[in-house]
């Protein structure tokens, strides 16, 4: 019995580093650059009653509206499905650098990669879309 409880944490932690390093793994989002801030102050102004505010929202209007711009510090991708993913100062500094070499560009369609931890990117690299 304790023979078999031994083998089956071994078989375990053998496994472990395989699954962290597979789970570790490089992913790609192509989606929308906003700001981080009016997107989140779009995002947060809803009516708590009514019951149907995320079919009523217009997506495609609130990311023109936050289009960044040279000044933006803080950056969101919004994917296709509507869902928000902030970027790591990292990838604030990357998407900064993007948007300036871009000049005014509204929506500013993105390819981004990197690893997700929650709701944030750690962003090895983005590229515009064309």
């Amino acid at each position: 019995m304790k023979l078999t409880m031994i083998s089956g944490v071994v078989i375990c932690l053998a496994a472990a580093p395989a699954f962290a390093a597979q789970h570790a793994q490089n992913h790609t989002w192509s989606g929308f650059l906003v700001n981080s801030s009016c997107y989140e102050a779009l995002e947060r102004n809803t009516d708590p009653w009514d019951t149907s505010t995320y079919v009523d929202r217009d997506r495609d209007w609130e990311i023109r509206y936050c289009s960044p711009n040279g000044k933006t510090k803080s950056f969101t991708l919004v994917d296709r499905d509507g869902l928000s993913h902030k970027l790591d100062p990292a990838g604030n500094a990357k998407a900064a650098d993007a948007v300036r070499q871009t000049g005014k560009k509204a929506p500013m369609e993105v390819k981004v990669t990197g690893e997700q931890d929650k709701d944030t990117i750690r962003v090895d690299s983005i590229s515009l879309v064309k």
